[in-house]
């Protein structure tokens, strides 16, 4: 068996894959700064990207404008380095990242100030220039590491998960599988959220990379912004969000033009405000599963159905405290914190919980995803969440806390209203009513900024 795997590691090692799909030179890849970007051009500024790089083992990528992310990523792997992505790009987590990494540099496309060490700013991108004579479509080894994503850090201290390019092409084919169920072969993308997480990469980095799409360059964050970039792309439109996001968009009352989907991750998506988009947006509202640790693999659309269908060739093993996942991009099976449960001779599940999320006082069980929920549907709560503390009481249990956003309530105002739905063991003391939840980029709640404002 080892000589058998050994035969495979060095097959796999001598393997090249393809840095983009390439049917067609004149393939349109990126709209940036209004204008449409060939596979052709984007190639040439890749390679001149490339060149320009100082030897160094990885860089981290702090590209915000994502066509310039998307060259900078393909010029890193190119050069045999792999794309460090941190979880925030506040100087404090760079500066941790690039620790863990001894002798990697940092790239960008604007200057910094202050500028991490070892820092470039990219040459211009200029997309009107003409690209003449055959070209070199560049490929990379399969095994090579080209990415490290860090969890969010909303469970604790953000964790590194090195991603390599034969993982990405086999997570983005099931990506890519979803969507085109859903839209067809060709579409076009625009991502509210940012390049540097991994949900980003996957669904605005590597799709343009390995199937027809087509992604804008911007990152737009107002509903009116939003609503401008879909109307630059060509139908048919896909807009990559947030729960987050979504509620501002409603909010805000802004007309999209026509969507052919919307594709929704980082937090849970209650079928409440999945129904409600559907019918303001007048397109299917598609949730996908997974972790930066696993990249998607499971899909559902909550307002039809509440169990997640798997990408083909995902298994998934219920343990006693997790889930074990065997998936195409995974080396080797892994083990998830999510309690589920299986259907249909395993190809769909029905998510339980986390392990971590469970609570267990007096007796009693709750979870924290439900208290959340509870607390969410009190009349007047904009914003909220509910967690464990770390610090036990004098008899060993460890407190319940939250924070919500609730301007016109008062802390005693919102614990009377969970008295009606919540077992008085898990009622969450301290409760604090706050201006505003620490949310990050893409709506997670690292957990030391709730520490933080709990203790603030």
């Amino acid at each position: 068996m080892a000589i058998v795997y050994d035969t495979y590691q060095r097959d796999e090692a001598a393997r090249l894959l393809p840095l983009l799909k390439v049917d067609d030179a004149r393939r349109v890849v990126a709209l940036h700064d209004g204008l449409t970007v060939t596979a052709a051009q984007f190639v040439a500024h890749v390679q001149r990207v490339a060149a320009q790089l100082p030897e160094a083992p990885a860089a981290v990528n702090l590209c915000e404008d994502r066509y310039a992310f998307l060259v900078a990523f393909c010029a890193i792997a190119l050069r045999g380095q792999a794309n460090l992505l941190p979880p925030s790009r506040a100087p404090q987590a760079v500066a941790e990242v690039m620790a863990a990494h001894p002798g990697c540099h940092a790239v960008g496309d604007r200057p910094l100030h202050p500028a991490p060490h070892r820092y470039h700013v990219l040459p211009p991108l200029p997309v009107d220039e003409a690209v003449s004579g055959e070209m070199a479509w560049p490929a990379i080894p399969a095994l090579q590491t080209v990415a490290v994503g860090y969890t969010s850090g909303s469970t604790g201290t953000p964790r590194s998960n090195a991603k390599s390019w034969r993982s990405l092409h086999a997570s983005t084919a099931g990506n890519l599988a979803l969507l085109q169920r859903v839209v067809g072969e060709q579409f076009s993308v625009v991502a509210t959220v940012p390049p540097q997480h991994i949900y980003g990469v996957e669904m605005s980095i590597l799709l343009p990379l390995l199937g027809s799409v087509q992604v804008h360059s911007g990152r737009p964050f107002f509903p009116s912004d939003i609503a401008n970039a879909l109307e630059e792309m060509p139908v048919p439109r896909v807009l990559v969000t947030t729960p987050v996001h979504l509620r501002a968009l409603i909010a805000s009352g802004v007309s999209l033009p026509p969507l052919a989907a919307m594709l929704s991750a980082t937090a849970p998506l209650p079928p409440e405000l999945a129904g409600e988009a559907e019918q303001r947006f007048h397109a299917p509202l598609l949730e996908v599963f997974g972790s930066t640790e696993t990249c998607a693999f499971a899909s559902r659309r909550v307002t039809v159905e509440s169990c997640w269908s798997l990408y083909h060739g995902v298994h998934l093993h219920p343990q006693p405290d997790g889930t074990q996942i065997e998936a195409p991009q995974l080396d080797a099976p892994a083990v998830l914190a999510d309690i589920v449960s299986l259907h249909d001779e395993g190809r769909r599940f029905e998510l339980r919980g986390r392990h971590a999320d469970l609570l267990e006082i007096a007796g009693k069980r709750a979870s924290l995803g439900d208290l959340t929920r509870r607390l969410l549907n009190v009349p007047g709560v904009e914003d909220g969440v509910v967690f464990q503390l770390d610090e036990a009481d004098a008899i060993g249990v460890r407190r319940i806390a939250a924070l919500a956003v609730a301007p016109a309530l008062d802390e005693h105002g919102i614990l009377d209203a969970l008295r009606a739905s919540i077992d008085p063991v898990f009622l969450p003391r301290p409760l604090r009513r706050v201006e505003s939840l620490p949310r990050n980029e893409t709506g997670k709640l690292p957990r030391a900024a709730l520490l933080e404002m709990l203790h603030a």
